[in-house]
């Protein structure tokens, strides 16, 4: 019965794990699409400024996100450790620590943030109008309680990513995403400004926190014990998370400190030159994580499993690491090939003159970043192996020399300098020394790795050749003749990626589906 039990919840995952994947695709295409029409009417209807000013603050209050501290992944990983010993006790407390670990860790970001609102001029010295500073206030303030709630909060995500419940999860996330918009745009018409942006994602936070507290509660029916808890689990905890820790500080650093520091010492119309160029790269990045974050469960039930050896567990763990980091070049690079060619375009006719710096920023956070984002399952091999401190180390120099660039870059050079740093960081951490590691030491193939993507990368030339062209010599008159080049270069990349690119299971995994539903609509 054990073993029959053990199936079903396999197969069960494995299941959820494609619809979810299919599901990841079409969340991130309806959030592109939602970013990209909501983004230029949020610029007009705010204004430059204040659209800068927004941005400045919610980087502000995102790096308070630091106190997390990577409680999250050490979650998954005891739940996955629990149930696969059958312990369903050991996992009810596991959620009632978490949930008191996650409340104080909400109080401690509310003190933080109340102070930060009451000495605004701390964080902006001269960089804020005093106009600006009021409003600053006002959205320091809801932020902070909006982040505060969310800790605890977040520990009803976490049981349900770790029961791999990742249909009901992205049905939820795509309801969030475009409900926030559309409950936006009718205030900023009213003229309520940034307040009514924060008040409405307050809102909709609170109703999807309601749904994932009875989800948990009445269908997983799991249970939150808050006592009995292991002895030395918090030592436990605190020595698995530390260096997770360390990681979170490094990437507010890296994603948020840009737009704090050009808020203080350029301003805020500088701020939203670089916002715009920065949530490019964000969309950039979720076309790449959403997918890796499906396989978090199951790499850590290899890890955990006793049943296999050691070659024999890394051997499947480098397979993964093949199989996911070759979808996701194939998917990256006809966004950053793409962005290449028909970015500078795009960008005057998505959000209007002024902003032709957007552009260089963009390329350099997607550019550099592309590495670490075709091998991010490599971050949740790490940690299901216990050997993720000395990437938190290099990561934590790559950091510092961040910080340090662009405090200096940000004054002299604006949005452009500010990128520059980050990308100089980047490249320095993320590729050779974290390849090698990779491979030393957490037994990853990383030389089958990129042979892998070697070979895959020869499909990109011919799409490559035709989008140079069109640069060159084919100027878009209208948004209409650039869409026009975009579908004709997306067409020419995808008949190329499959002629010469994808291999046979990849081309299998894209026909099944399109198979089923034929032979669906044939009924």
């Amino acid at each position: 019965m054990q073993g029959s039990a053990s199936e079903n919840n396999a197969r069960e995952g494995g299941r959820q794990i494609k619809l979810g994947g299919v599901l990841s695709y079409i969340q991130i295409g309806l959030n592109v699409l939602v970013g990209l029409v909501y983004t230029p009417i949020m610029i007009k209807l705010l204004g430059r400024s204040e659209y800068g000013l927004y941005n400045t603050v919610a980087s502000t209050v995102a790096m308070l996100g630091v106190l997390n501290l990577g409680f999250s992944s050490s979650y998954i990983r005891y739940f996955s450790k629990y149930r696969e010993a059958g312990d369903r006790e050991s996992v009810y407390k596991l959620n009632g620590l978490f949930l008191l670990i996650f409340l104080i860790i909400g109080a401690a970001a509310l003190a933080c943030g109340l102070f930060l609102t009451g000495h605004l001029e701390l964080v902006f010295d001269k960089g804020l109008t005093q106009a600006e500073l009021e409003t600053a206030r006002v959205l320091m303030l809801l932020l902070t309680v909006n982040l505060a709630v969310s800790f605890p909060m977040s520990v009803f995500a976490n049981v349900i990513t770790a029961n791999e419940r990742f249909v009901f999860l992205k049905l939820i996330g795509m309801i969030k995403n475009v409900a926030s918009p559309l409950l936006t745009i009718p205030l900023l018409l009213l003229g309520y400004g940034s307040v009514a942006i924060v008040a409405v994602t307050m809102a909709v936070s609170a109703a999807v926190d309601a749904v994932y507290v009875v989800y948990v509660l009445r269908v997983l029916r799991e249970r939150f014990v808050f006592r009995g808890f292991p002895k030395g689990i918090f030592g436990q905890l605190f020595g698995y998370t530390a260096f997770i820790a360390i990681n979170i500080i490094i990437d507010q650093v890296n994603w948020n400190v840009d737009k704090t520091l050009l808020g203080r010492f350029r301003g805020t119309y500088t701020v939203a030159v670089y916002s715009v160029g920065a949530v490019l790269q964000t969309y950039y990045n979720t076309f790449s994580s959403s997918v890796s974050g499906l396989f978090t469960p199951r790499i850590h039930a290899i890890s955990n499993d006793s049943a296999i050896d050691s070659a024999e567990r890394d051997r499947r763990l480098s397979s993964l690491f093949i199989k996911v980091g070759r979808v996701q070049f194939m998917m990256l690079m006809l966004i950053l090939t793409g962005f290449v060619f028909f970015g500078r375009s795009f960008i005057f006719f998505w959000v209007g003159e002024g902003y032709d710096e957007a552009y260089a920023v963009a390329l350099m956070l997607m550019a550099p970043v592309t590495v670490p984002l075709i091998q991010n399952v490599g971050i949740e091999i790490q940690r299901a192996k216990n050997l993720h401190r000395f990437r938190s180390l290099v990561y934590l120099g790559m950091a510092a020399v961040n910080l340090v660039l662009t405090v200096f870059l940000a004054q002299k050079y604006g949005a452009v300098g500010a990128a520059f740093g980050t990308a100089v960081s980047l490249v320095a951490a993320n590729g050779v020394i974290m390849n090698i590691y990779y491979h030393l030491r957490c037994g990853i193939d990383v030389p089958a790795f990129w042979r892998s993507i070697g070979r895959l990368s020869l499909a990109l030339l011919p799409p490559a050749a035709l989008g140079a062209a069109l640069m060159l010599f084919a100027k878009p008159a209208s948004l209409w003749a650039l869409l026009g080049e975009i579908a004709a270069y997306t067409a020419a990349y995808s008949a190329s990626v499959w002629a010469l690119g994808m291999n046979g299971d990849e081309k299998r995994m894209v026909l099944a589906p399109l198979k089923r539903m034929f032979e669906r609509l044939k009924k």
